[in-house]
């Protein structure tokens, strides 16, 4: 991947050297999270649905004590603003061809062990998030090597799609998409809710996609570097890590999309560069998804 032709971004905010204070944790479990599940499977023959319920409630890795130094110019931090940067670009352009208004960017936070979001305190071990009430996403760099672990050779491509896959969180929140699954999500039963957050993960895959599709159209990623993002994206599928667990699957239970599917819609925003092809929600009849058009 070249990313060290894209334009750097100003709207990132290295807080690595800060001090932390406690406090409740973060809602929600990133696509790092699962990472960390999947190797957690593999490596040390642990359930991954049991590192995902820890991470749920706040177990994760314990910050550090002691205050980091942030490093200054560091290769991880450069190319997270070069991918920031060219999100802003891409995503700049195709709102007003295909939306028809101005795209809003988000703020990245860089964070080492823990950090304080406006969604509650998370750790690194939850890996990327992105926090709709303040408009940010959140990176902790360890995250990097665990997909280095996931996607071993040519990984800036698997790790820009991790970044993209939350910046896809955003555009849901600025089009109004999150608020109204979490609405739908309020008053429904558990397969439903779980459902709903399917469709919601897949449409962050299509849109990581489409950001996917104008690198591919101005030969900054190569084949080599998408066979990597899509193997990545088929390993944090939720029957994968059921399956490597447990040996069977439960699709109800599912929260992100089967291994097929995160290959399916990621593959489809990086086909067609379309936001309109990435409508998970009328893909089959279900009561309130109509509603839910970007």
């Amino acid at each position: 991947m070249r990313w060290r032709n894209m334009r750097r971004s100003s709207n990132v905010e290295d807080v690595r050297g800060a001090r932390r204070g406690g406090g409740r944790a973060a809602g929600g479990i990133g696509i790092g999270g699962i990472v960390i599940a999947l190797l957690a499977s593999l490596i040390f023959g642990v359930d991954p649905s049991t590192v995902l319920v820890g991470l749920q409630q706040g177990g994760g890795i314990a910050p550090p004590a002691e205050v980091q130094v942030a490093p200054i110019g560091d290769r991880d931090s450069d190319f997270v603003k070069a991918v920031l940067g060219d999100t802003e670009d891409t995503w700049g352009r195709i709102f007003p061809q295909q939306i028809g208004r101005p795209y809003e960017p988000p703020r990245l936070v860089l964070f080492s062990g823990a950090v304080d979001s406006a969604c509650g305190f998370a750790e690194a071990a939850m890996g990327p998030f992105y926090c709709p009430r303040d408009r940010k996403v959140y990176l902790d760099m360890s995250f990097f090597q665990q997909v280095k672990a996931a996607a071993r050779e040519d990984a800036d491509f698997a790790r820009a799609y991790a970044i993209a896959h939350e910046i896809g969180h955003h555009i849901q929140t600025v089009l109004g998409i999150s608020e109204q699954v979490n609405r739908l999500q309020s008053r429904s039963n558990e397969a439903t809710s779980n459902d709903l957050s399917v469709r919601q993960e897949l449409q962050a895959d299509c849109f990581a996609g489409v950001w996917g599709h104008s690198t591919a159209e101005r030969g900054l990623v190569d084949d080599q570097a998408i066979k990597s993002a899509m193997e990545t994206a088929a390993q944090i599928g939720d029957d994968y890590l059921q399956y490597q667990a447990r040996g069977y699957v439960v699709p109800d239970s599912f929260t992100h999309g089967s291994s097929e599917q995160r290959v399916t819609w990621f593959a489809r925003g990086l086909k067609t560069g379309d936001v309109n092809q990435c409508d998970t929600f009328s893909t089959r009849q279900v009561e309130g998804f109509s509603n839910l058009r970007g």
